[in-house]
């Protein structure tokens, strides 16, 4: 059982930064992949970023890619996501995820355990 809890959401002007937080609790985190994951109002939940046991590999959304960067500390229990060049439509309640396999982590049937959210609104 992995219980994940998300912080760093607030209020930032576009072309601002913002770096979330998800700390996980129980001994087998070095164990999972991690994703982030967000949903705006009225949308699905859509794909951000991803990354391996390890750290080792990561993956992104193009809509993210070059301006979000995915990162952990396995000594910590956590996983960031530092957030540059914020846009409006970045504006969504993120998620923190983990999950068995990387290979799985971009899908939000392959997460196993989910955070409640933390709201990052973009102000043009």
């Amino acid at each position: 059982q992995v219980q994940l809890v998300e912080s760093g959401g607030g209020l930032v002007q576009a072309g601002g930064s913002l770096r979330l937080s998800c700390a996980a609790s129980g001994r087998t985190f070095s164990s999972y992949a991690m994703g982030w994951f967000r949903q705006a109002p009225g949308k699905e939940r859509e794909f951000v970023a991803a990354i391996s046991w390890s750290g080792g590999s990561t993956i992104y959304a193009d809509s993210v890619k070059g301006r979000f960067t995915i990162s952990r500390d396995n000594a910590k229990n956590t996983v960031y996501l530092q957030m540059n060049s914020l846009k409006p439509e970045d504006t969504a309640v993120y998620y923190c995820a983990a999950s068995a396999s990387l290979r799985v982590a971009t899908m939000v049937g392959g997460m196993a355990y989910w955070g409640k959210g933390t709201l990052v609104t973009v102000s043009s």
